[in-house]
């Protein structure tokens, strides 16, 4: 589903990722772990289009991202137009929900197929009560954002991003802005999800979480991908002393918080 080669991205003189190859499987869940800054993050917003790289291969379900190989061969970059097309097949949710804010749960969530997709609004709101029956919030369908909890806004923004019947789902940490309390039940939905068969590649530091639901772990660490593999290897055995030192570093900031 997704195919990284050599991706490189700078931001003026800062080089945020320095050579990123990943494989994502159909039907995978991918964790990406590593202290701030080590360029996870951004790799995920490449993959939308948010960013665009500066060098490498990046694809999604076949199709060069940004850009379409011309007929003599060469990368040819992707007019907007082109672009939104492909970025309707890759759902994003952020640490920040980004719901409108003068619109229900309900509204929100049905925006993007009648606006984009062009169903009907009938469909689209059938469509959208499932959904939200789905994240156990149809009892919310008409309350605004201002009316929900971080843990409802967050639940409301992965029905939005499913209401697009996406192919792949990336998730940027998103349980970071919510209050301890609260990151359960996104979690939940989030591991229903993987078990529903949902491409997803997810930026976390929820490390028990990554353990439980990832196919595969991803460490990076200033902008490398350090180590990579199933969630028993890297979690459980890590080859690397980096790896090591940033598993301590957590389980010990979850030991002195009574975790």
């Amino acid at each position: 589903m997704v195919v990284a080669r050599g991706v490189e991205k700078s931001f003026g003189a800062v080089k945020v990722l320095h050579g990123i190859d990943l494989d994502v499987m159909p039907g995978k869940v991918v964790c990406l772990i590593g202290p701030s800054g080590s360029g996870k993050t951004t790799f995920l917003r490449c993959i939308n289009m948010l960013e665009k790289i500066d060098r490498g291969l990046l694809a999604v379900n076949g199709e060069h991202i940004g850009y379409r190989v011309g007929k003599d061969g060469r990368l040819c970059a992707l007019n907007e137009r082109e672009i939104s097309r492909q970025r309707r097949e890759i759902g994003m949710v952020f640490q920040r929900f980004n719901l409108f804010q003068h619109m229900t749960a309900l509204e929100n969530i049905i925006e993007g197929p009648v606006g984009v997709l062009k169903e009907s609004k009938a469909d689209a709101r059938e469509h959208a009560m499932d959904l939200l029956r789905r994240v156990g919030l149809a009892h919310k369908a008409d309350s605004f954002p201002s009316e929900l909890s971080g843990g409802q806004q967050q639940r409301v923004a992965i029905a939005r991003a499913l209401a697009m019947r996406p192919k792949l789902i990336l998730f940027d940490e998103p349980t970071s802005a919510l209050d301890p309390e609260l990151v359960g039940e996104v979690l939940d939905v989030m591991r229903k999800l993987a078990h529903s068969g949902m491409t997803m590649v997810i930026v976390t530091h929820e490390i028990a979480f990554a353990r439980d639901i990832a196919d595969i772990v991803v460490f990076m660490d200033g902008g490398w991908v350090i180590e990579s593999g199933p969630p028993a290897e890297v979690l459980g055995n890590p080859r690397h002393e980096r790896t090591r030192k940033f598993l301590q570093s957590v389980r010990g900031e979850n030991d002195c918080s009574g975790g």
